[in-house]
């Protein structure tokens, strides 16, 4: 019997935020199984920033998403049929092949499977235990290795990854400034998260701040967002400054490219600035899971998702990404768990 599966597809590219039209939902027949092929009910679809930069005809990491192509998402689902051995119905995988689809067929060559970790929730393995948690520790550990004593700014720091990102450094030793939007998120920060100081970019100057928490400077720099956010910060750091740029939000759904830099400050300061993709250190996953897992049992990390519900309702959810009305990891639910 064919099996129907409704799917998110790109009408056009978007200029700004997301509008009405942009993409359609609409239903489909799923094909059959072919050889080494499983078919996947989505239990979860992460949202994240780059889903956006996915829908400009721009050069990226990965090609856009070609107009009439069902939207790219990475999701967590259930196995419901499979002509491989390497999965049997019931299996919970992830797979960023389906895309925004309540189901898909893929390879099984394209899915991972899920190893539950006991005492926390399935939603860890969208967040801090996933490419979130691969994110915030290799950003960290590897490209800025912070050393005690010294600081670090991390912009968009109630996010999903800049709020973990900013745990981890504590943990190593660092001395920890967050960025963030509101009093809210800022008192969660420093009070839950045990952030050292909070710059609240809604209602006080980013620079200005800065320069009464760190009045020398600072080592190390987070980047999420980019702008005049990002250029406060790397005007501010120290010779042999680090800075690791993970995303730059920032420019996302501008129409005009956002300010940048001065880099002649690269050569005055000898700094250091490198970009990194988390699906780089795929291989190394097992190494966050090991320097992860302690942290989160003896609670030096803590982490929170937002849930919306619906399929239906994504394309709304993706723009809280630019809004800042969600905390910590963006997911929606698109079906039971099992």
């Amino acid at each position: 019997m064919p099996t129907a599966s409704r799917q998110w597809v790109l009408r056009r590219r978007p200029q700004g935020l997301i509008q009405d039209g942009d993409l359609e939902l609409v239903e489909a027949t799923l094909p059959d199984l072919g050889e080494g092929q499983i078919r996947v009910r989505t239990v979860y679809l992460s949202l994240d920033p780059t889903n956006r930069t996915w829908m400009n005809d721009t050069a990226g990491y990965l090609p856009p998403v070609g107009l009439g192509d069902v939207m790219r998402g990475l999701t967590l689902g259930v196995v419901e049929d499979s002509r491989s051995d390497r999965f049997a119905a019931g299996d919970v995988v992830t797979t960023a092949a389906g895309g925004w689809a309540d189901r898909a067929v893929v390879d099984a060559a394209a899915a991972s499977r899920v190893h539950r970790v006991p005492g926390l929730p399935l939603t860890a393995n969208m967040s801090v235990m996933g490419m979130t948690g691969m994110t915030a520790w290799f950003g960290v550990t590897d490209v800025l290795k912070p050393q005690p004593g010294e600081t670090i700014v991390i912009s968009a720091a109630a996010g999903a990854v800049g709020s973990i990102a900013g745990q981890v450094a504590k943990a190593h030793g660092a001395r920890v400034i967050g960025i963030a939007g509101g009093p809210e998120k800022c008192r969660w920060l420093t009070e839950d998260l045990g952030f050292d100081a909070a710059i609240d970019y809604k209602n006080e100057d980013v620079g200005e701040a800065l320069d009464r928490l760190a009045p020398d400077g600072v080592e190390m720099n987070f980047e999420n967002v980019g702008g005049d956010i990002m250029i406060a910060v790397f005007n501010r750091l120290k010779i042999h400054g680090r800075m690791a740029v993970c995303g730059l939000i920032s420019a996302y759904n501008a129409t005009r490219r956002p300010p940048t830099p001065d880099f002649s400050r690269l050569i005055t300061h000898r700094l250091s600035v490198r970009g990194f993709l988390v699906m780089d250190y795929a291989p190394r996953a097992k190494e966050m899971v090991a320097g992860m897992g302690p942290m989160l049992a003896d609670g030096r990390v803590k982490w929170k998702v937002h849930v919306d519900d619906g399929l239906d309702g994504a394309v709304d959810s993706l723009n809280r990404l630019f809004t800042g009305s969600h905390d910590g990891k963006l997911l929606v639910r698109v079906s039971e768990e099992p």
